[in-house]
């Protein structure tokens, strides 16, 4: 048996002893965006009981990250002594008027990088400009910023500066569950978060709410197999936290990752699309390293936000609505041209029902 032939079987007797435990339609929800292109990509959604609904999560950083946000880099980026260093798909993340690539189009010098050590490089290359890092992203991304930022503090580089919107996957869960609208039975925790942080932040979800929870990992096994551990905790009543990722998320963590961040960022109360603000869920940069906390160091004014209102991105991160929901979707809005966050990452829900959705979901169930 080749081992193609191996894992279709495996997918075939998890799928059938999924639709033996679940005897009542359940929601579970994935947290992670990149949860959900896999889900999509491999067609598990279609392969799962009618029974079983996958719904997708806040689990996208650049979908969360708010107008106010956006407004503000593009204030920065007009700057003429500024370089704004980006990961490449804040690019068409739309802000109340304009977005960055308008401005990039226009003659801002914006750059894109695949790490804030690039960034870091570009103000040691440019001692004359200020270099702007946009410091977007989960506990997946924070660990490298508040390295890159103490790398900075140990080179006494004065030109270097972060626009800080990192921000923790486990606050947006509680916020969810606190919202009576919101109907989930289970949670497929995001793997590469708990890489860095472990399971014991997502403990609240069991103890607290009595939820059920499985850390699960990227490819379509994976994923089955934390939708069975789900399933069978549904049956059995119970609600725990469980680990279907083990051969890469251990119990404690990344402990030089979490000392990184916490010897870098204080939490904050920022604003999440969609979610509104949530305490304590953000991260901004102390004291200690403020000198490179560009909201501290350098002052611009920016226009008043506004979200678009005909946009259900925020609706759509809650779980509240699908994609096919919202009236701007695939008409106005467009990978090509978004006209709200989700549809701009390649993990963005929108962006996956775009380029994936078929089947049974995308006809209205």
């Amino acid at each position: 048996m080749t081992k193609a032939e191996e894992s279709r079987k495996a997918a075939e007797n998890l799928l059938k002893k999924i639709d033996e435990l679940i005897d009542r339609p359940v929601r579970f929800m994935e947290v992670c965006g990149t949860h959900t292109v896999s889900i999509f990509r491999s067609g598990i959604r279609q392969l799962l009981p009618e029974k079983v609904e996958l719904v997708s999560g806040p689990g996208c950083p650049v979908c969360v990250t708010p107008n106010d946000y956006m407004d503000m880099a593009i204030a920065y980026a007009k700057q003429k002594d500024i370089i704004i260093a980006t990961f490449g798909d804040m690019l068409k993340v739309p802000g109340t008027s304009s977005s960055l690539n308008a401005m990039k189009t226009a003659g801002a010098d914006i750059r894109i990088v695949y790490s804030p050590l690039d960034a870091l490089q570009i103000a040691r290359d440019n001692p004359a400009k200020k270099i702007v890092f946009l410091g977007v992203g989960f506990e997946t991304t924070a660990p490298l910023s508040a390295a890159t930022i103490q790398a900075a503090g140990n080179e006494n580089i004065n030109n270097f500066f972060v626009l800080a919107a990192h921000k923790w996957t486990n606050t947006a869960l509680e916020a969810l569950l606190n919202d009576k609208d919101i109907k989930v039975d289970g949670f497929l925790l995001p793997g590469h978060v708990c890489v860095i942080t472990g399971e014991e932040p997502f403990a609240f979800v069991a103890e607290k709410y009595k939820k059920p929870a499985v850390v699960a990992g990227f490819d379509a096994l994976d994923i089955l197999q934390a939708v069975y551990m789900l399933a069978k905790q549904v049956k059995n009543k119970e609600a725990k936290i469980e680990n279907a990722y083990k051969r890469v998320v251990k119990a404690e963590g990344n402990i030089i990752a979490k000392q990184a961040i916490e010897a870098v960022f204080d939490k904050s109360t920022p604003s999440w699309r969609g979610l509104g603000e949530i305490p304590l869920s953000g991260m901004q940069i102390n004291d200690k390293y403020s000198k490179y906390d560009v909201l501290k160091q350098i002052a611009v004014e920016k226009e008043v936000s506004k979200e678009n209102p005909a946009c259900c991105c925020g609706d759509v991160l809650k779980g509240l609505k699908k994609p096919i929901d919202c009236p701007l979707f695939k008409k106005i809005c467009t990978p090509d041209k978004p006209a709200g966050a989700c549809m701009v990452s390649v993990e963005g829900t929108c962006h996956a029902w775009y380029k994936y959705g078929q089947g049974r979901y995308h006809y209205g169930r």
